[in-house]
């Protein structure tokens, strides 16, 4: 005879099991973010919302930086969300340009690695005139990246706060790579777009 006490107990161990479930995979699997801001227009639009692999970088152990289980590092054209080097509050998402070892360097709004230009279908540019002096907008370096550092820019280049301005980004602040687009909305519109839900971040 199953009594009422013994269904509530029932209920309450099925809610703690989901909810543990729920935040191990939250912490150590997947987890969804939600762009704020424009700087990575157009590959990602304010108001998008990500999944992004936590695991494929590694797995963060229980209260330290170390990360076990690393199944790659991250490359260069990827698009990762890591902690804000200035903040550790903060989340950003910027894509790989550069990593140890490399040498970045721009020149009027081309960027070079390892003393090649890149060619870089993905970004924009909406101002064309080039800043020189003390903003390193559109001309910046050659800076040789460290071993364990990552160079990050985001691709609305003249409308983005990353590397160029606060510097590398240490492999252990690397939270995982954006994988897909799960859901978009137009605020503006106020409706979703829904042409991009499903797509993968490239």
């Amino acid at each position: 005879m199953i009594t009422k006490q013994s269904k509530a107990w029932e209920y309450i161990k099925a809610v703690g099991t989901a909810l543990i479930f729920a935040l191990i995979i939250r912490t150590y699997i997947v987890q969804a973010f939600k762009i704020p801001s424009g700087s990575m227009i157009p590959t990602l639009l304010i108001g998008d919302h990500i999944l992004v692999n936590k695991f494929i970088y590694g797995t963060q152990v229980p209260f330290g930086d170390k990360k076990v289980l690393i199944l790659t590092q991250p490359k260069k054209g990827d698009i990762v969300v890591f902690k804000y080097p200035e903040d550790l509050s903060k989340d950003f998402i910027k894509r790989v340009v550069g990593v140890g070892g490399d040498i970045v360097e721009e020149k009027d709004k081309v960027l070079f690695v390892n003393g090649k230009p890149m060619t870089e279908k993905f970004t924009q540019h909406t101002d064309n005139s080039s800043l020189d002096g003390a903003d390193p907008r559109d001309n910046f370096g050659p800076y040789l990246v460290p071993n364990g550092k990552l160079f990050v820019m985001g691709d609305n280049r003249d409308q983005s706060y990353d590397s160029r301005y606060w510097g590398y980004v240490d492999l252990k602040l690397v939270k995982g790579k954006a994988m897909i687009i799960y859901w978009s909305w137009d605020a503006i519109k106020k409706f979703p777009r829904f042409g991009r839900i499903g797509g993968l971040v490239r």
